[in-house]
């Protein structure tokens, strides 16, 4: 029988916007595992480590190579039978490190059903029939676009940079300014549905215009920049001041020069983020990455419909058709964790700065678990879960143990945990040193939303 802790060794991607050598959290974590094929080169970009099933980048058994998908389906207690039922013989969510230097593109992820079509239609571009809904935690400060603003706020914008006046055209921009003024104090379900029609029209009319056109009022814009920081855009808006968006304007053209992500940026929430930190995105909501290294968890997809801000494949029709259109303020997207009722801590005399946090977004795949262990010998005694557990260590050091087992466990170590394994981790090191791992795991009965 496979013993239900398995150490893995996982793969990373290397794409033009990650962090270059050392200086990226991917990058160091994968070498933390022996590879006699992987070194981490000083001039490369690393930008996601891997650690599930997912085909395109399998995590595998460190002893014996194999993957963990193989393993899964030679040993089906490992899943437990309620989440195989539910889900197959695979893991139903993939965890990531993302090391983020430059932007990633203005991007959706496809719901179900949505998936299915694209992939059935397209499957070189989208690889997989699954959604793909993800949430972000923080583990350095973290800056990205998520979410549509207030709508009062791109209303502001549209009045104040000229540039992205004249993208949109006057007409447009005047009848969303008229209705978003109609409805402003309107909560119905009714006005709702007007304000969303009447965003995907303008998005729409900003995604649609020429690329002639957008260059040269990439030129306006840059021109507004530079005439003032801090009054640009009206001075902005108490979310994001005009020297905010001034920098980001700046930045974001020298990393693509002339870009449709350059008028977008007015249309989304700017958000930061400190380590701990997180926010949740459903299938179909808009969003970009900008910078910070964060852990992510998906459902387990590779779907990306893009459209600005990149190199590759972008598909702008599906995008404007297939979005949310929600807005709102981005705290109304950022998640609050809560006590992890389901795990002991034990505390050592130096360690009252522990703590285990739940991050649970409102979906069946997938929660995670923050844990913080300070000092030497403080102890979290996980219970059984009835589903499996994949988890990574990003500071400090300690031990992972499951029964008689038991791992050295330190930055960049990930192990699998099989389901109905009680799990313990214990922190090693100096009373100010803050052993951090993120566990995630999925239940077919998902207890923690009803804790």
């Amino acid at each position: 029988m496979q013993i239900p802790l398995i150490r893995l060794q996982c793969g990373v991607n290397s794409y033009d916007w990650g962090k270059k050598g050392q200086a990226s959290a991917a990058a160091k974590f994968a070498a933390a595992t022996p590879s006699s094929d992987f070194v981490v080169q000083d001039d490369r970009p690393y930008a996601e480590l891997w650690m599930g099933t997912h085909p395109s980048n399998p995590s595998r058994d460190l002893t014996t190579g194999r993957t963990l998908l193989d393993l899964i389906q030679d040993n089906r207690s490992l899943l437990s039978a309620p989440v195989a039922a539910r889900y197959g013989q695979k893991l139903p969510f993939l965890l990531k490190v993302l090391s983020i230097d430059k932007a990633l593109s203005i991007q959706a992820h496809p719901n179900k059903q949505l998936a299915e079509k694209l992939h059935a239609k397209d499957p070189k571009n989208y690889p997989d029939d699954n959604h793909k809904p993800e949430m972000a935690i923080a583990i350095t400060p973290f800056e990205g676009l998520c979410g549509f603003r207030p709508l009062g706020e791109i209303v502001h914008f549209l009045e104040t940079v000229p540039a992205l006046l004249q993208l949109v055209g006057e007409e447009e921009a005047s009848e969303f300014a008229q209705i978003v003024g109609s409805t402003q104090d309107d909560e119905s379900e009714e006005a709702a549905s007007k304000n969303k029609t009447a965003l995907q029209k303008v998005f729409s009319a900003l995604m649609a215009s020429s690329e002639t056109a957008m260059t040269a009022c990439t030129k306006t814009l840059l021109d507004s920049v530079a005439n003032g920081r801090d009054e640009f855009a009206g001075g902005g808006v108490s979310a994001t001041p005009g020297s905010v968006l001034a920098e980001l304007v700046t930045r974001l053209h020298g990393q693509f020069g002339p870009d449709y992500g350059l008028f977008v940026l007015f249309f989304l929430n700017y958000v930061t983020l400190q380590p701990g930190d997180a926010l949740f995105l459903r299938a179909d909501d808009i969003h970009a990455y900008l910078s910070g290294d964060i852990v992510e968890c998906m459902a387990s997809s590779d779907n990306v419909v893009r459209a600005g801000l990149t190199p590759k494949f972008k598909d702008v029709e599906v995008l404007t058709t297939m979005l949310t259109y929600n807005y709102a303020p981005i705290d109304e997207q950022k998640m609050n964790p809560s006590d992890f009722p389901y795990v002991r801590l034990n505390r050592t005399a130096y360690s009252s700065g522990s703590a285990v946090l739940l991050y649970d977004p409102p979906i069946n795949e997938f929660s995670v678990v923050r844990s913080s262990l300070r000092g030497d010998g403080s102890k979290a005694t996980f219970d059984p879960l009835d589903g499996p557990s994949i988890i990574i260590c990003t500071a400090g050091r300690g031990k992972i143990s499951v029964g008689p087992t038991v791992h050295e466990f330190k930055g960049g170590y990930v192990f699998f945990v099989g389901a109905t394994a009680e799990c313990v981790l214990e922190s090693e090191g100096d009373e100010d040193d803050e052993f951090i791992t993120f566990k995630a795991f999925c239940e077919a009965e998902d207890r923690s939303n009803g804790a």
